[in-house]
């Protein structure tokens, strides 16, 4: 389902959750909603709901560049609460977003993920992400200097 408006308190609370985890995101806040909307491409994110409406997982993209031949390049990220993991939220996410950006014409997705995240490594190996490299001591998180794993989904499609 698209991701909308209406999701806004529970997709920030579900990002908070990852940002307490401290594995997910360099980030210590979740942004206004506002400001999650301004920066999110509005046909590329979804929300994951269970039968109630609630929302179990989320996963949006922005464009890495306004540049012109970077035009089919996105980066993604994708969270799902807690208590909903396991259930293939995500791995259900990730194809729609593929599905939405392919049809979109966009031939790159990537992500950049911290090597402790070893479930959201493996799930995004699982949907046709390969490794790029790791980016060493790109910045500080909490005081500790942290590395990001860079990955990448071409299009089979496109390009």
């Amino acid at each position: 389902m698209p991701l909308t408006a209406e999701h806004a308190g529970q997709v920030l609370a579900i990002y908070q959750a990852g940002i307490d985890e401290g594995n997910a995101t360099f980030e210590t806040t979740p942004p206004s909603w506002e400001a999650f909307d301004a920066a999110k491409l509005p046909e590329h994110r979804f929300a994951g709901l269970d039968e109630n409406g609630a929302v179990l997982g989320w996963v949006a993209a922005s464009r890495v560049s306004d540049r012109c031949a970077y035009s089919g390049v996105v980066e993604h990220s994708v969270y799902v609460h807690p208590a909903a993991r396991g259930r293939g939220i995500a791995s259900a996410l990730l194809r729609a977003l593929v599905d939405s950006t392919e049809q979109a014409g966009i031939w790159t997705i990537q992500s950049g993920i911290f090597p402790e995240n070893t479930a959201s490594l493996a799930m995004h190996q699982r949907a046709g992400f390969r490794v790029i490299g790791t980016r060493e001591r790109i910045g500080l998180h909490h005081g500790v200097w942290r590395d990001v794993i860079l990955l990448e989904r071409r299009s089979s499609l496109i390009g």
